[in-house]
């Protein structure tokens, strides 16, 4: 039944599914229409909300863009990269592949979105030559799946947005919820360890395993994507060699761009700065830190400034997609926050929310406000105002429901295509290659995730 659920969303998303892009055009207007319909905003009016969103998200743009192209830069440096193709290298069928890309992609995700949306299309890609070499019949456009699946169980992990945002002195939702909420009392507590168990090592490779086709229906990366077999020593996601001048004579900028000593510097610095945040602020993670994090430590495992900037500046590439859409996504949110259709759209759900409904609720909330708003700190500032007064008044903890809108965030990333542009890229695919595994996979997890945040225990 599994593998005959993903057969029939991968021949729907075939043929329905369009490019990222479009789909953001798609729900501005569904998004516009309906906030004509169901609120009293007019139709300029909702073209004042849509310009005025437009330009709201640019400095959390900028942090997600770091977040991305840090994670890349480290996921390709040596030894991260080295470890990637040694465990590529061990399944010896479909079901296997699929189920192990699954696992690390979800691992690394739960560490840094960035992380693991670049680990999972590096192994993804990996898998799929190492089996091309070995004879092995595997379905590529499920191992790609499988290496988009981390999508769905970051929010529990250590980049969760919501949670970084709420535990970062001066955020928006401080005033409303009178204080800051520690990661400890979110991605920290068993609540979220157990429904990030369940997803990570259960519920995403086991789907994946059993979604599997038949080996005889199985097609291999070199009919999706021959032109990634052609000259893998050209690979485009390898650090270029150090620089030397067309003499072949080492110049002074060459032993700047090649030192280990500036290198060195930096990352000393950044190191010191790193172990006095957290001797005086404790276990606080936030944006700033975990990108300060991921740049840092990706200078050392690169060693020379060239080298990081060549890793960045392939990075950056995948970026571009977010550095496009971003704004739309903005002025979505810009129309859906002060139209007051996010308003309309939670009032909804939250009319059924008692203390044991509300984090369930949450979720559905997130989920279906995620496909318009697929940013988990953009759509947090649409629907934290909203739902924090409810949980308030019900006494559910603030923690607890910043896990539960992070599940919903991340629920409908497996419909959304927004993040799964630099994945494309990387492993050669379109959207509507893999987003059919997706979707089954959404479906397939809802009742575990409705399960693990109503009766897992806070």
């Amino acid at each position: 039944m599994i593998r005959q659920m993903g057969a029939v969303f991968t021949r729907f998303s075939e043929r329905f599914m369009p490019n990222p892009m479009i789909f953001a055009i798609l729900l501005t207007i569904i998004t516009f229409l309906m906030g004509i319909g169901l609120t009293d905003t007019g139709f300029m009016g909702m073209v004042k909300d849509w310009y005025s969103g437009f330009w709201n998200l640019l400095t959390f743009t900028m942090q997600m863009v770091l977040i991305l192209v840090t994670g890349h830069a480290l996921a390709v440096a040596p030894g991260v990269k080295g470890f990637i193709e040694k465990i590529a290298g061990k399944p010896n069928n479909n079901a296997h592949a699929a189920a192990l890309t699954a696992l690390v992609t979800c691992i690394f995700a739960w560490i840094n979105w960035g992380l693991g949306l670049i680990v999972g299309a590096l192994f993804a890609l990996e898998v799929g030559k190492q089996a091309y070499k070995k004879g092995i019949k595997i379905h590529y456009p499920l191992v790609v799946a499988a290496g988009y699946s981390g999508q769905m169980v970051w929010h529990y992990g250590l980049s969760s947005s919501s949670a970084l945002a709420s535990a970062t002195e001066g955020n928006f939702m401080e005033k409303i919820i009178g204080g800051l909420v520690p990661i400890s009392e979110s991605i920290l507590t068993p609540y979220a360890i157990l429904n990030s168990i369940l997803m990570i090592l259960i519920v995403v490779p086991v789907i994946f395993y059993f979604m599997a086709p038949k080996k005889e229906d199985s097609v291999g990366i070199e009919s999706y994507a021959p032109q990634l077999l052609e000259n893998e020593s050209a690979s485009s996601i390898e650090p270029v060699p150090d620089k030397e001048t067309n003499r072949g004579k080492t110049n002074v900028a060459d032993l700047l761009e090649n030192s280990r000593l500036l290198s060195g510097f930096v990352v000393l610095i950044g190191l010191i700065y790193i172990v006095y945040h957290f001797i005086t602020n404790g276990f606080d993670l936030n944006l700033n830190i975990v990108n300060f994090i991921f740049l840092i430590v990706g200078l050392l495992l690169h060693q020379t400034p060239i080298r990081y900037i060549d890793a960045i500046t392939e990075a950056t590439k995948g970026a571009s997609g977010i550095i496009l859409q971003f704004p739309f996504y903005g002025g979505i949110m810009g129309m859906i926050s002060l139209s007051g259709l996010g308003a309309v759209i939670a009032g909804w759900l939250l009319t059924f929310a008692t203390p044991f409904t509300l984090p369930a609720i949450t979720w559905l909330t997130g989920g279906l406000v995620n496909i318009f708003v697929p940013s988990g700190g953009g759509e947090w500032s649409i629907l934290g105002p909203i739902i924090t007064p409810v949980a308030q008044d019900l006494g559910v903890p603030m923690g607890k429901i910043i896990v539960a809108f992070g599940a919903g965030d991340m629920w409908t990333n497996m419909f959304q295509p927004f993040w799964a542009i630099a994945l494309l890229g990387i492993t050669g695919m379109k959207a509507r290659d893999i987003m059919g595994y997706c979707m089954a996979l959404m479906i397939l997890a809802a009742p575990f995730f409705f399960l693990g945040l109503t009766f897992i225990p806070y």
